[in-house]
């Protein structure tokens, strides 16, 4: 029997299937050879979607907007400033309201209580571009990523390194033991994910045949990784006066050449965006100024390299949420 997700949210890894997963991917790649052929592909024509963002973004906007667009859709973005939802109106009407007038629902901001109660009461799709916890479409982009570049997913070896605790580290472990991948959390013991996530990763991973690992000594961790992944050490919406304590717990985790070279000869290095690998953004020469630390979580060497394949995988967002979004309205 076929996959079918018409009507699903898309609002954590742990709700789908390896199949679903993998099947969200197969039709990523589906939609990508349309793309790059210039073949149109507007099978959601006369339907209509809204974006809700509290936290704003390049790559999750325009990726939603530009593969809604591709559909043949209706797109309304709604910036942090122009909507009443939980200020002067409740999640549950708010959900109610707009499931009334749109055949789907993206949310970016804080709370995965939120995007669930979204999904709940609206009665449409919502898709989560992003919440504290989880980074669900983030994940279809990155591990069609990696299969681009090794034919295969089943057996690899993947590490991230820094804040463990983050919606996108979470969303690795969870999606590597989904689809089979080795996955190794690199970070001070401090920045571990829940341990009851990690149990929930574990027993996933032992039904794939995978593992799921943390390793605090960098060299260790990364001894012939396939995929070395990092993230910004201060995430949107965390006080900037934690820059200091980050600074100190993470820079021993930058990606650089030494670290590059550790891992696998074909090794990659993915990063989801944005990154402070140069001088080139006002917060980079802020925390310079004040810090010393020119390059942060990943050198510019690194992210300049024929290694880093951090373009292609910004890419891929924009053909994976078209998958994603086509699947469940189709």
């Amino acid at each position: 029997m076929g996959v079918n997700l018409r009507g699903r949210s898309f609002l954590k890894l742990l709700d789908y299937t390896t199949e679903e997963i993998e099947y969200l991917m197969s039709l990523s790649e589906n939609f990508k050879d349309l793309k790059r052929a210039g073949t149109p592909h507007k099978y959601l024509e006369g339907k209509n979607i809204v974006l809700l963002f509290e936290k704003t973004s390049t790559r999750t906007r325009c990726s939603f907007e530009v593969a809604g667009y591709d559909l043949g859709m209706g797109v309304t973005y709604l910036d942090p400033g122009s909507s009443q939802m939980g200020h002067k109106e409740s999640i549950k009407d708010t959900a109610r309201v707009l499931g009334r007038m749109y055949d789907g629902i993206e949310y970016r901001g804080f709370s995965q209580e939120l995007v669930e109660d979204l999904a709940k009461y609206s009665g449409v799709p919502v898709w989560n571009g992003l919440t504290d916890m989880f980074h669900p479409t983030q994940m279809i982009a990155d591990f069609l990523t990696v299969k681009e570049n090794f034919g295969q997913l089943k057996g690899l070896k993947f590490v991230y390194l820094g804040d463990a605790r983050n919606n996108v580290a979470n969303s690795l472990m969870i999606a590597s033991a989904k689809l089979g991948v080795n996955f190794v959390g690199c970070c001070p013991d401090e920045l571990k994910p829940e341990e009851s996530l990690i149990e929930e990763a574990k027993k996933i991973a032992k039904e794939n045949r995978c593992t799921i690992e943390f390793e605090s000594d960098v060299m260790k961790a990364t001894k012939d990784a396939h995929v070395l992944y990092t993230d910004i050490w201060v995430s949107m919406g965390e006080p900037a006066e934690i820059w200091e304590q980050r600074i100190k717990q993470l820079k021993a985790y930058q990606v650089n050449k030494e670290v590059m070279d550790n891992a696998d000869e074909d090794a990659i290095f993915l990063h989801c965006l944005p990154s402070f690998h140069n001088l080139e953004t006002t917060t980079a020469v802020e925390v310079n100024d004040k810090f010393n630390i020119p390059e942060m979580e990943v050198t510019d060497e690194v992210f300049e390299s024929a290694k880093s394949k951090v373009m292609d995988q910004a890419e891929n967002r924009m053909h994976t949420i078209k998958a994603v979004m086509y699947a469940t309205l189709k």
